[in-house]
């Protein structure tokens, strides 16, 4: 299920550009929404995030069907920054390095908003969850980095993408719940590094 953009699909699969105020509806949600998200956590009520747009709830479910439609559009930005840098890493001299680096900052992102990770956990193992088209293009990212080292005999051929993906959130989530200790994350991840290595 893909969330209203910047144009809303007609019969015929051609697509017509998004009304004005409809528009100016979109930009504010997700204003709210990232605010409401950094504040409360993604478990923010949509309600509140409506209120605090302008807009009625109906509003928000024509543009956002569910939750996860609202998620995957409030992280769009940071979901290109994670694939670019990707691409960037795709030809480092170190592949092992390259990897390591890139899921640095993918924990980094899924600790951004309280209720990420948990949700990306949940998303990978369901197609037709919007937050899919976060989860997807991201272990595509993280595979083509994966076989790099692997070819280069740094990783162990025997670790997946799909567990790195899973370790990365699992890793986000621990330091979510545990705010006080602002080193866990880079320790745990330290730590799963180690059990790469060939």
């Amino acid at each position: 299920m893909t969330t209203s953009t910047a144009a809303d699909p007609v019969p015929g699969g051609a697509a017509r550009p998004m009304r004005a105020d409809a528009r100016r509806n979109y930009e504010r949600l997700l204003v709210e929404a990232r605010a409401a998200f950094a504040e409360h956590g993604t478990d923010a009520l949509l309600e509140d995030i409506a209120r605090r747009a302008g807009v009625g709830i109906g509003t928000l479910y024509r543009h956002f069907p569910n939750r996860h439609a609202l998620m995957n559009a409030v992280f769009q930005d940071a979901l290109e920054s994670l694939l670019s840098r990707s691409r960037e890493l795709a030809s480092a001299e170190q592949p092992c390095a390259a990897l390591v680096e890139w899921l640095r900052a993918v924990v980094t992102h899924a600790g951004e908003y309280r209720g990420v990770a948990r949700a990306l956990m949940s998303a990978s193992h369901d197609a037709s969850s919007a937050l899919s088209q976060c989860s997807v293009p991201l272990r595509e990212a993280g595979a083509r980095l994966l076989a790099r080292a692997q070819q280069a005999g740094t990783v162990r051929t025997d670790v997946s993408v799909a567990d790195l993906m899973q370790l990365t959130n699992a890793i986000a989530l621990a330091a979510e719940q545990a705010p006080t200790d602002p080193e866990l994350a880079d320790r745990l991840l330290t730590l799963t590094l180690r059990g790469l290595k060939p």
